[in-house]
């Protein structure tokens, strides 16, 4: 499968499965929710989360599709993953793809993660984009 037709797949799938890695290896997955622009997949997260803080250490990361509890489908694939933006305006933009594509339940979520972090204590309560981008299997296969 070419890298175009694995974005293909997984720009259209509703959740996807980011495995990033911590300081010593070991992999953890999230299902996230997504939106395509471009050549990148598009997903929100607290920048306080574990993810957000794994990626900012290592941004080699590997996504597959997966239901919304993660069981992942076959066809895992590389990808470099980045916090990639910080700024209102492209958070709220990315914000708002996703509140079109996953309507009322992602507004709901959303809001209610915001109101779960504020509890713990978080003073920064908004979302940062991540920006995924696919590394083509040739590439792949070099360590990051």
């Amino acid at each position: 499968m070419t890298t175009t037709s694995t974005l293909d797949a997984l720009g259209t799938a509703k959740y996807i499965s980011l495995t990033t890695f911590r300081k010593d290896g070991t992999s953890v997955a999230t299902p996230v929710w997504l939106v395509r622009d471009g050549g990148q997949i598009l997903a929100i997260t607290d920048p306080n989360s574990g993810k957000a803080k794994r990626l900012r250490n290592n941004p080699s990361a590997q996504v597959t599709a997966c239901d919304m509890r993660g069981r992942v489908k076959p066809g895992a694939v590389s990808a470099d993953a980045l916090v990639a933006f910080q700024d209102g305006a492209s958070t709220a933009n990315t914000m708002r793809l996703i509140s079109e594509r996953y309507g009322l339940m992602g507004r709901i979520i959303t809001k209610l993660n915001e109101r779960k972090a504020r509890r713990a204590g978080a003073t920064n309560t908004q979302h940062v984009g991540l920006s995924i981008t696919l590394v083509p299997p040739a590439e792949a296969s070099t360590p990051h």
